[in-house]
Parts: C-alpha cells; sequence; structure tokens
C-alpha cells in the first residue's frame, strides 16, 4: 500500500500542501475518470475497505492499515459496504464527503508533527480552501459554484442570518417557488427561514426562485428537480419519501 508515497513526510506548509493536492488528484481521478474500476475493486463481499490517495495523485482501494495506532489517520473504513445499497451518485458523493474529510486530518496531522504555528495552520487552510472540495468536483458542484459566484454573492446580502426552525413540521402546503416577475426579485420570509438549508441531493443551498421539498422522514430538503418532483405532483402528495428514506423501506 505505497502508492509511490507512504515513506513521504511533508516539513513545510508548501510541502504539505503539494502532498494533499497529489492524494486529492488521485481520488478524485477515482471517483471521476476511474469511476468503473474503482465501482469494480469496491466488491461488498470483500472486508472493509478504504479509498486512498498518494501524493503521486494515484488511488487505491486497500484494507485498512494494520499497525495500531497507523502511521497516518485512515480514511473511512468500508466504503464498499454502502455500494448496492443506494444509488450511485449518491454512494460516490459519499465516498467523496468522506475523502474531504480524510484530506484535511492528513493535512493537520503533518501540520501538528512538524510544529506548525497559528499562521502556519491558517496558511495551510487558506491554500486548501482555495480548491474545489471532492465533493463539489463529484456532484458537479464546483462548476455551478464558478458561473454563480456573482449571483450568489448578491443574493446572500439579502438573506437573513437567522435560523431555520421548525423546518420538519411544516405542511407540503408551504413548500413554494417563488417565481420573480418582470425582472423583479422576490424575498419574503421564506428567504429568511431557509437561508442556510443545504439540499440533502446536491449540497447546494436555499434559492427562493427553485421549488423546494422536505422529506416527511428525515426532514430534508430537496430541490424538486434534484428529486425529479415539480410543485404540480407536491400538490398531490401527502407523505413524500425522499430515495434514500424510500430505499430503506423497501429492503427486507
Amino acid at each position: 500500500m505505497d502508492g509511490g508515497g507512504a515513506q513521504y513526510n511533508p516539513r513545510t506548509v508548501e510541502e504539505v500542501f503539494r502532498d494533499f493536492k497529489g492524494r486529492r488528484a488521485g481520488m478524485v481521478k477515482a471517483l471521476t475518470s476511474d469511476v468503473e474500476e474503482f465501482y469494480q475493486q469496491c466488491d461488498p463481499e470483500k472486508e472493509n475497505l478504504c479509498l486512498y490517495g498518494f501524493p503521486s495523485e494515484q488511488w487505491e482501494v486497500n484494507l485498512p492499515a494494520e499497525e495500531v495506532p497507523p502511521e497516518l489517520p485512515e480514511p473511512a473504513l468500508g466504503i464498499n459496504f454502502a455500494r448496492d445499497g443506494m444509488q450511485e451518485k449518491d454512494w460516490l458523493a459519499l465516498v467523496a464527503v468522506h475523502s474531504d474529510a480524510w484530506l484535511l486530518s492528513v493535512a493537520f496531522y503533518f501540520g501538528a508533527r512538524f510544529g506548525f504555528d497559528k499562521a502556519d495552520r491558517k496558511r495551510l487552510f487558506n491554500m486548501i480552501n482555495e480548491l474545489p472540495t471532492i465533493f463539489e468536483v463529484v456532484t458537479g458542484t464546483a462548476k455551478k459554484q464558478v458561473k454563480d459566484k456573482s449571483s450568489v454573492s448578491n443574493h446572500s446580502s439579502n438573506k437573513s442570518k437567522s435560523n431555520s426552525k421548525g423546518r420538519g413540521s411544516e405542511s407540503l402546503a408551504t413548500y413554494s417557488k417563488l417565481q420573480p416577475k418582470d425582472g423583479e426579485e422576490v424575498f419574503d420570509e421564506e428567504d429568511e427561514e431557509h437561508g442556510d438549508t443545504l439540499c440533502g441531493a446536491c449540497g447546494e443551498n436555499y434559492a427562493s426562485d427553485e421549488f423546494w421539498i422536505c422529506c416527511d422522514i428525515c426532514e430534508q430538503w430537496f430541490h424538486g428537480k434534484c428529486v425529479k418532483i415539480t410543485p404540480a405532483r407536491a400538490e398531490h402528495i401527502k407523505q413524500y419519501k425522499c430515495p434514500s428514506c424510500t430505499n430503506k423501506r423497501a429492503r427486507p
């Protein structure tokens, strides 16, 4: 499980960032261009498997390290077990989220090991934060963020900072699609209430010009387009179950 980088110990902020970028590139490759090979290697019949990324921009699906404690933080264990229990895109997004968490843990493990001070840690995080997360790349939100950067910035300045509450108990009749008319932007209490809400499918923020729906089981909110529910169809649904909750109920 050397992957061309197991013995590499970066000691400066620039070296740690280079290590981060290499590992990230390998994992992005596994979840995008090499996704068919990655999918086949994650056989649910095998033991607990992990996705590793290496500084050489290579990736590997393998068993976790045997030594305890391991030389480096370990990635999420058992990613193969969830493969057949959910839609492929949702499974890949889940692996991507855990991969992002692992990359940060490895980077800041090196930072702690080699005594980075507050300024070094802040600089490292800022360098990392300039890159899209693996989740954003895999789900396609990275491209949209670049495209919508200016419009999102303008919209966020008009939204309240207050936290949302009571979303799960609302009736389906409150799921509105606010349409701007004649070039005017429409803002009301929905903006304030759902300003910090993220779509359970794509991870993007609430926007007043899009139709949203809440799952009555897990109480997560979704873009209608992400779960293929239109406003007209929603009017005839008494209790909405998102795809994940529907799949859970369908399993024996």
